[in-house]
């Protein structure tokens, strides 16, 4: 499971990765050699991207509709889990290119945002799993976070709200209704 592959063993396979690459001597491409053939996106198939979180979050779909609540629960932690490290690796990506190379940068700030979002979508699904559990103390700090993250004016910021308010946590309702009527104007 993604939740036991702890942070040093994340970074110690890492190290790995370019210490093997080195290792085999890449050669570095000359202004006039002809452009490379472009290498195969392997992390689509590893749970470390966010193809792999969107497959743990189906999953977590599919047993949740099936009531196994436990399964789901594992799954949308360990998506949201990834969600959030991809967002944080690529926000340390742009900040990296930013006034180097605009472009780069850019991709991978709209690669945070995406990253993000989806964080923030699978929070929001989990929180849904903890209420269905009858663990109200689990969904409300994640309700709470939804509502600083994606603000109570977006969509999601007032469906966390509003769980909160069905939860009974908070009392008062968001929006609320006006209480002045307005009148429009006779033509």
């Amino acid at each position: 499971m993604v939740r036991h592959f702890g942070t040093k063993i994340f970074f110690a396979f890492v190290l790995s990765l370019g210490t093997l690459a080195s290792d085999m001597a890449i050669a570095q491409p000359k202004p006039n050699d002809p452009p490379r053939p472009s290498v195969p996106n392997t992390l689509d198939v590893s749970v470390f991207s966010i193809a792999g979180a969107d497959r743990l979050v189906s999953e977590a779909m599919e047993a949740a509709g099936k009531q196994n609540y436990d399964l789901a629960t594992t799954k949308l932690q360990d998506a949201r889990q990834i969600y959030n490290q991809l967002s944080n690796f690529y926000q340390d990506l742009n900040g990296s290119f930013t006034g180097l190379d605009n472009r780069i940068a850019d991709s991978h700030r709209q690669k945070a945002l995406q990253s993000a979002q989806l964080r923030d979508k699978t929070t929001y699904q989990l929180a849904l799993v903890y209420r269905a559990k009858n663990q109200p103390e689990l969904a409300i700090p994640l309700l709470v976070q939804l509502v600083r993250s994606q603000q109570p004016t977006r969509d999601l910021g007032k469906q966390a709200y509003q769980q909160l308010f069905e939860l009974g946590f908070v009392e008062e309702i968001f929006p609320r209704a006006s209480t002045t009527t307005v009148t429009p104007p006779k033509p």
